[in-house]
């Protein structure tokens, strides 16, 4: 069936619609990490240090997972993004067909059953290749877990390589931060792995956000290398703007060196420069894509300027020391929202790229809008600028949320038991501040955590609605969005 949206604004009425509500009222910390293409079945409800739900927005309820039994307190700051991909797995063995995976050290579950698999080492014929995954079966006293997908090119053999684009989530718990207070939660396998800290300050509050630049499905630009070196991919046909990929990412889609990925470090009209040698230089058969990193997760908030960036392949931290830096501390009531394909012919012009390029964040305390752009600044250092908008009239404080969709960054105004909810569109293209709608369904006591979301009905991306979990309740709502 096809996918149609034919509401009008102002002919038909939007209406919320009250969802199952959640197992126990959110408190302070609380947050919800939800997929950015919004297409994800889950969302993650991180109700504390110990207590957590995944939301199925398919079936509209709840499911307790395991405890991540984080370090620290989880309080104001707790913040968390989901990511498209699982972790990494090994396989056994396998046909074209089929990957096997030792069930004792992987136990991945019938949740996978519909996301692609992706190879990414081993078996030559099969790297980069993506197939869609049909069944999952544990073979009978064999302690392995056999995979079915749409047949690839070669046989999976025992070390290669894959990941699979179920997700996961990744969460940073609050204050004395230590082993135990980053972790993340592979829905593939449902377990936690505890991550590393080092680098980031000792202790962590006030209001946090985290965000990554990875969109599954989402690119900014394509075509076919006319030629290629150890460092560089070259196309001929293009005319970019200097600087305007670094810190994107370049993946091979075809011919010689398909699914080699590297970030890019550099770049002039015609050339990428990728941050280490291509293991496979790429060559006049080569196709591409260039997209948001995948290996990148921005952390900032802590009533600070500073940001910090975390690689996931490297398990590291790193200071972001941008060229620019914020005008002042990000407080209580801040945000943070990477923005990527925006239907903008403008933005999405690739001789001067403006999709994927930017986080845009709430200041808290103030209406103030800062904006990183994370090609900018001297050797892609990044550059904060403050924007100027308009109308630049309501303040940002405790209890509010964001999240974005396409041109707009969607804001959820704090509310009360005795006020309103009230709910904003800021535009990136436009710069402007719309009224969105208020909800008359009254929450409790706002509280610091990031809890509004948006949910595709389809990739077409036609019916979409806007989720929110409201402060000290249990109240889950939604609207639609057009």
């Amino acid at each position: 069936m096809a996918e149609a949206q034919n509401n009008v604004p102002l002919l038909n009425r939007k209406e919320w619609q009250t969802m199952m509500p959640a197992i126990t009222a959110t408190a302070a910390g609380s947050f919800v990490a939800a997929d950015q293409s919004g297409l994800s079945r889950y969302a993650l409800y991180m109700l504390s240090g110990t207590v957590h739900y995944l939301y199925n927005h398919l079936n509209d309820d709840y499911l307790p997972i395991t405890s991540g039994a984080f370090a620290g307190t989880f309080v104001a700051g707790a913040c968390g993004c989901y990511h498209p991909w699982s972790v990494t797995f090994t396989a056994t063995g396998g046909t074209t067909t089929t990957v096997n995976v030792a069930a004792g050290t992987s136990n991945i579950s019938g949740l996978v059953v519909g996301a692609e698999i992706e190879f990414l080492s081993g078996t030559a014929a099969n790297l980069g290749q993506r197939r869609t995954i049909t069944a999952i079966e544990i073979a009978a006293g064999a302690g392995t877990t056999i995979i079915t997908f749409n047949a690839a090119p070669g046989a999976v053999v025992n070390t290669d390589t894959f990941r699979i684009s179920s997700g996961s989530f990744f969460v940073l718990a609050t204050g004395t931060l230590a082993s135990g207070s980053f972790k993340r939660w592979d829905i593939a396998t449902a377990a936690w792995s505890n991550l590393s800290i080092t680098t980031l300050p000792a202790t962590w509050g006030t209001d946090g956000r985290m965000v990554t630049p990875a969109i599954l499905a989402d690119f900014y630009d394509s075509g076919t290398a006319s030629a290629g070196a150890a460092t560089t991919l070259t196309d001929a046909t293009k005319a970019w703007t200097a600087d305007q990929w670094i810190n994107s990412q370049v993946r091979i889609t075809g011919g010689t060196g398909i699914g080699q990925i590297r970030r890019i470090t550099d770049n002039d009209g015609t050339v990428l420069t990728v941050a280490s040698a291509w293991t496979t230089n790429p060559d006049a058969t080569s196709t591409y894509k260039i997209e948001g990193d995948e290996n990148a997760i921005y952390v900032l908030g802590n009533n600070a300027v500073t940001m910090y960036k975390y690689s996931i392949s490297a398990n590291t931290w790193a200071v972001v020391a941008p060229t620019t830096a914020r005008a002042a501390a990000p407080i209580a009531g801040m945000s943070a929202d990477f923005v990527g394909k925006t239907g903008n012919a403008v933005w999405a012009d690739i001789t001067d790229i403006k999709d994927g390029r930017y986080i845009y964040s709430l200041r808290g305390g103030t209406a103030v809008l800062d904006r990183y752009d994370i090609a900018g600044g001297t050797a892609g250092a990044g550059a904060w600028t403050a924007v100027t908008y308009s109308p630049a009239l309501q303040t940002f404080a405790t209890g509010d949320s964001t999240f974005w969709d396409y041109e707009n960054i969607i804001i959820a105004k704090e509310g009360t038991a005795a006020i309103p909810q009230r709910f904003y569109k800021y535009s990136v293209v436009d710069n402007t501040f719309i009224p969105f709608t208020s909800d008359w369904y009254f929450g409790g006591a706002a509280l610091l955590g990031n809890k509004i979301w948006v949910k595709k009905l389809s990739s077409a991306a036609l019916v979409r609605w806007v989720y929110c979990l409201q402060s000290t309740a249990t109240n889950l709502r939604r609207i639609m969005i057009y």
